[in-house]
């Protein structure tokens, strides 16, 4: 099973790699229209993800995400004190205001002790990112406390909804300012479908419970899973770990 992984992201043109980090630190901060119309509808993913911290303030424990990006979660998360990120691009972090609040910071899941223990593992539009998806996942079972739980909220890659609304939003965007494919782009960061983000939660995990902005998985926007009780044998075979 997960023959095709680890993927190999796609060589992005010399044009369009020239223009990258400047490109997602300009969308990460919403300071383009399309941008700040992206950061309003992702509130949902946020809020999705922080649902359980607003529920129950006083029992947080740790927490750690992966793909912090420029730490935007933590401003959904005020009642969180304990908070670890996966984070390789710094250059993402490294101005932002909520850093104080950061305890560790890691390059790759595989550097986060193996004795560390999670309540929450968080990851906000990030798995459709990671060429090695199932060993990433296959890790989160094995850092979570029992009754922890992996919250993780992704864009609803490889529908047609979620396909018109980029190309009609920051495709047509980046193709004004850029005069380049923005689908280019997003083929070489969006390496996992939705389906397939789907498919390795559920092999790793018992429970996986799904919310939607939508109709339905694939007439949506974004999708929502918090996954708990891992199979924690399988995890340990898949990553070799006796």
């Amino acid at each position: 099973m997960f023959e095709n992984y680890p993927k190999k992201r796609s060589v992005l043109p010399k044009e369009i790699a020239a223009i990258y980090e400047s490109h997602y630190a300009s969308n990460r901060s919403g300071r383009t229209a399309a941008a700040s119309l992206s950061q309003r509808l992702e509130r949902w993913m946020h809020r999705q993800v922080a649902a359980d911290v607003r529920v129950k303030r006083e029992e947080m424990g740790a927490t750690l995400e992966i793909g912090a990006g420029n730490l935007n979660q933590l401003k959904f998360e005020p009642h969180s004190t304990i908070y670890d990120i996966i984070e390789p691009a710094a250059f993402f972090y490294q101005d932002s205001p909520e850093l104080g609040r950061v305890r560790h910071i890691y390059n790759d899941i595989s550097e986060v002790p193996t004795e560390a223990r999670y309540d929450r593992i968080t990851a906000i539009a990030a798995f459709e990112h990671i060429c090695d998806l199932p060993q990433v996942v296959a890790r989160t079972g094995l850092l979570l406390t029992e009754n922890g739980s992996l919250r993780s909220a992704i864009p609803s890659e490889g529908t047609f909804l979620w396909t018109l609304g980029w190309k009609l939003t920051t495709g047509l965007e980046f193709r004004r300012r850029y005069k380049q494919d923005y689908g280019i782009l997003m083929r070489h960061e969006h390496v996992n479908d939705a389906n397939e983000v789907r498919t390795v939660l559920q092999y790793f995990y018992q429970r996986v419970q799904t919310t939607v902005l939508g109709l339905s998985r694939g007439i949506s926007i974004y999708q929502f899973y918090q996954c708990s009780q891992p199979y924690l044998a399988r995890c340990r075979d898949f990553l070799g770990i006796s």
